[in-house]
């Protein structure tokens, strides 16, 4: 399957990228690189995963992040990357507007 990053999957991605730049340099682009390197095993195995708030989540291996995505086609559709340890009632409103 092929994987692909909506535009706000692509935001939140960012966003993590500085919170981790800014607590030490260079721990963004290695945050970066692991996720990217994660992402795309989607490809693989995408759909295995449980439903979450309507969508498959997948729990990073590295990272306290959640990867929330769709299968449409033979397409993983990442809708959202977001940080787990956020209150569940704050993720569940974000992914209602995806």
């Amino acid at each position: 399957m092929n994987v692909a990053l909506e535009d706000d999957a692509k935001q939140d991605l960012r966003d993590s990228f500085h919170f981790y730049e800014e607590d030490e340099p260079g721990a963004g682009r290695y945050f970066l690189d692991k996720m990217q390197a994660e992402l795309q095993t989607l490809g693989g195995f995408g759909g295995v995963h449980r439903l979450r708030f309507g969508f498959h989540f997948y729990a990073s291996k590295r990272f306290p992040h959640g990867v929330y995505y769709r299968i449409e086609g033979d397409t993983v559709q990442i809708a959202a990357i977001l940080d787990s340890r956020r209150d569940p009632k704050l993720i569940r409103k974000i992914l209602r507007q995806r």
